[in-house]
């Protein structure tokens, strides 16, 4: 499953590069996306019902883009260049879009009332996917038409892009195509395995264990491609792989589970708990600081890091 994240990572990469940017950083996580709904849907449908699933990758998506990715971009970054440039107007619309989707989904259902803590009914899921598939859109077409320079560093924009004939482009895309979808055959094995493992163990928690597993392992040609850029001083499209994939998952990943889970009527637990709601409002917080200034440095890097450390801790010893 590794060789085929790096090798279906090389081909993104490929895509990527020929389409340009903010363009590139979509493909990749478009393909992301469809790679985590599959294992969600897959694995709610596997075995009995477990209505915390989706909630507990999603979350976990969230925390490791945020502080992890982020968190690496920025130090490796800062640690070889001093001192990196980002866009403020393009990561301050990520961010504005992200803790939106991340408050109205993972944190409003533990105080609604129509049903139980941590659960929306029929209705409040339906309307609250289609905002989220409404904003996203809306931040999609801000990204990619109406204000595409907010999301290109400046310096991108001056470096010329390596020519690549249609057929090589047509190649890498369709290669692209299968491994992901080797991907995600693996990986539900992979995922399906390690909660029965931990089921037969009694592991208490298992959902927290198995969701920071699906999102380790959808996250990290996103991960590597994030981290390859800031390190060749292109510290803008790291933030774009990153924090893009963070969006996506919540604008796209929750509505397709939400229906998923309306039509086959299993029960869907959107709301974190009271220490998972105070880590992610902490790394929205910390996010908005980092993104606060037009440069960043090691130092911003080393606090996401810690965060994302405190999270991997409490995920295993809560």
């Amino acid at each position: 499953m590794f060789i085929t994240i790096f090798v279906v990572l090389d081909h993104a990469e490929a895509v990527a590069r020929r389409v340009g940017e903010p363009y590139g950083t979509l493909v990749l996580t478009f393909a992301v996306t469809a790679i985590e709904v599959s294992i969600i849907v897959s694995m709610m449908l596997h075995g009995a019902n477990n209505p915390t699933l989706a909630r507990e990758s999603v979350f976990s998506t969230v925390m490791i883009t945020s502080t992890g990715v982020v968190g690496m971009c920025l130090a490796l970054g800062g640690w070889r260049h001093r001192k990196q440039a980002i866009v403020r107007q393009g990561t301050s619309a990520y961010l504005a879009v992200l803790i939106a989707l991340t408050v109205m989904i993972l944190i409003l259902p533990t105080y609604t009332q129509t049903t139980d803590p941590g659960t929306f009914s029929a209705a409040q899921l339906g309307f609250v996917s289609t905002l989220s598939v409404v904003l996203y859109a809306s931040f999609v077409f801000a990204q990619t038409v109406r204000h595409r320079e907010d999301f290109v560093e400046g310096q991108a924009r001056e470096v010329p892009m390596r020519s690549a004939s249609h057929e090589s482009v047509s190649v890498a895309a369709l290669l692209l195509l299968s491994g992901l979808i080797g991907i995600v055959m693996l990986a539900e094995q992979v995922a399906a395995s390690v909660e029965d493992t931990l089921v037969a163990y009694q592991v208490s928690q298992a959902d927290s264990i198995v969701g920071a597993l699906i999102a380790g392992l959808v996250l990290m040609p996103e991960a590597i491609s994030a981290v390859r850029a800031s390190l060749n001083n292109e510290l803008q499209r790291g933030l774009n792989v990153a924090m893009g994939s963070a969006c996506a998952t919540i604008g796209l990943t929750i509505p397709a589970v939400a229906a998923a889970s309306l039509l086959t009527g299993r029960g869907l637990t959107l709301g974190v708990p009271s220490a998972d709601a105070v880590l992610l409002v902490l790394a929205l917080l910390i996010c908005n600081v980092s993104f606060s200034t037009e440069r960043t440095t090691f130092l911003t890097g080393m606090v996401h890091i810690v965060v994302f450390f405190t999270y991997v801790f409490l995920t295993f010893v809560p």
